[in-house]
């Protein structure tokens, strides 16, 4: 079945976990622009809209980083400088439609791929976000996980949320990837299914 064709069904029990749909991912002019980034967010707005309509909570994760942070190249890293607090880069893309809560990362300089979790690169010491307790709190049991990149952040909010006990489903049309190594997106999605996720 064409993935274009299935409709992902919502409820009081599910959340959409939109991963980092920012500017310097989304905009071909970001400085960490993913391929095809920009023509995800139609597409996630309208799961937006449809789990909306159904009571289900939508939750947006964002990359906020300090100037200088060992996440970056500069600053021994492994990535551009991308997403720092208050910049352009950082927004969210001026078409993604909003319409809930926000989970930061990265804020005090930590690796923060997963929405559940940021990971401190000198102590390597984890330290959980919000997302957690407040899927929790609205008694969340299934995530529809769609955004930026497929083979980063969204790949590891995935696992995580199953290490959670979640359900998680992974809205392959609505996702897209770095490739940094030609498949790695494709891998991203074996590796969500083959820890028990599903890829619609």
């Amino acid at each position: 079945m064409d993935p274009m064709d299935i409709n992902v069904s919502y409820d009081r029990r599910t959340a959409l976990i939109v991963v980092d749909v920012q500017n310097d991912f989304a905009d071909p002019s970001g400085s960490l622009y993913v391929e095809g980034g920009q023509y995800v967010v139609p597409l996630i707005n309208a799961e937006i809209a449809r789990a909306k309509f159904a009571g289900s909570l939508v939750v947006y994760t964002r990359d906020w980083h300090p100037d200088s942070t060992p996440h970056f190249a500069k600053d021994g890293g492994v990535w551009p400088v991308h997403c720092v607090k208050n910049t352009w880069g950082a927004e969210f893309h001026p078409d993604l439609l909003l319409d809930g809560p926000e989970v930061k990362k990265g804020s005090n300089g930590e690796d923060g791929y997963s929405g559940f979790s940021m990971r401190d690169p000198a102590t390597e010491e984890v330290i959980p976000t919000e997302l957690g307790d407040l899927l929790r709190r609205h008694q969340v049991t299934r995530l529809v996980v769609v955004g930026l990149a497929t083979d980063y952040c969204v790949k590891a909010t995935a696992l995580e949320g199953l290490s959670g006990d979640f359900e998680v489903q992974l809205l392959t049309r609505a996702i897209r990837a770095v490739d940094l190594e030609p498949g790695d997106g494709r891998r991203a999605i074996e590796e969500v299914v083959a820890a028990g996720g599903t890829a619609l």
